[in-house]
This record gives structure tokens, sequence and C-alpha cells, in this order.
């Protein structure tokens, strides 16, 4: 007892022994893990009616609990996810005053992670800024409707006066 009070613990979670995970909720846990690939957007409830379908006992609760002790959630638009933390630094944006005036004045990327089944891949972009009047890409072709975008050798853009 003297031992917890001088590490700051309490008793009852030095002599806590976790319990093993029981073969049916191992069993739930492969097939909310199958169901999460293939419907990254159902939540407990979704999955757990699926699971009932399918013959499981299982309710939302347990389902719930099961998701979280696996790391798994629900992929959905969440709150307030633009405010900024505290000590997050603010960086400016440059560009504000800037006219962007000929190619290759302004150059930005962006890069996303994408959790895939079978391990993960990036996606990077690269947004197409404000260009002078009458540039347009090379391969581009004017129509009726507007631009047509055809891709050049090898995949790169260039820009070039009509």
């Amino acid at each position: 007892m003297h031992q917890c009070e001088l590490l700051d613990l309490c008793r009852s979670s030095l002599y806590y022994q976790p319990q093993p995970v029981s073969p049916a909720d191992l069993r739930f846990m492969r097939r909310i893990d199958e169901l999460h690939l293939r419907y990254p957007f159902f939540g407990a409830r979704r999955l757990a009616q699926m699971l009932q379908r399918e013959g499981f006992a299982v309710g939302r609760r347990h389902g719930g609990t099961l998701m979280h002790l696996m790391g798994i959630e629900a992929i959905y638009r969440k709150k307030r996810t633009s405010l900024s933390q505290k000590g997050h630094k603010i960086y400016p944006y440059l560009l504000s005053h800037l006219a962007i005036e000929r190619p290759n004045q302004v150059w930005a990327a962006d890069i996303s992670y994408l959790p895939m089944a079978r391990g993960f891949a990036y996606l990077v972009g690269h947004p197409r800024f404000a260009q002078p009047q009458g540039a347009r890409l090379a391969g581009e072709q004017r129509h009726d409707h507007g631009l047509l975008p055809r891709s050049s050798a090898g995949g790169a853009h260039t820009l070039r006066r009509p």
C-alpha cells in the first residue's frame, strides 16, 4: 500500500488482470473488420444490424465496444474540423497580393494519405492557378463548350500561347 502511495497509483489498478478476448468476440471482430473494409462509412448500429442478419447475436453497444477496441470508427464528416488547436502556428497566405501573370510563376501541391484494404496509398495533386489570358496547356484544343485537355507525351502539360 505504501508503494502505491509513493508511485501515486491506485491499488485496484495494480492488481488488475486483463481478461483474454473470448473466441466469440474474436469471430465478431474478424467479421466487423471485413465489413468495415467493405463499408467504411457504417457505424456500430449498421454493422450490428448486418451481423444480426448473418446470425450473430451482437448488439449495437457490444459492436461499438469491439470497434473501439479494434480502433475502427465510421468515416463521416465530423463537427468543427476547421477550428485550429491552441499552439498551432497560423501561416500567412503569401499569394494574397500577388498577381499571377506568367506560366510557372506559382506552384503548389497537395498530398493525401488514403488507407486501402491492403496497406495505403498517397494521392498527390497539383492545382492549376490562374494563367495569362490566351495561354493554354499544350495538347488542349478549343471547342464550342470550352477547353478539353488532352494528355501530352509522358502525361506532362506545358503552357503555350495559341
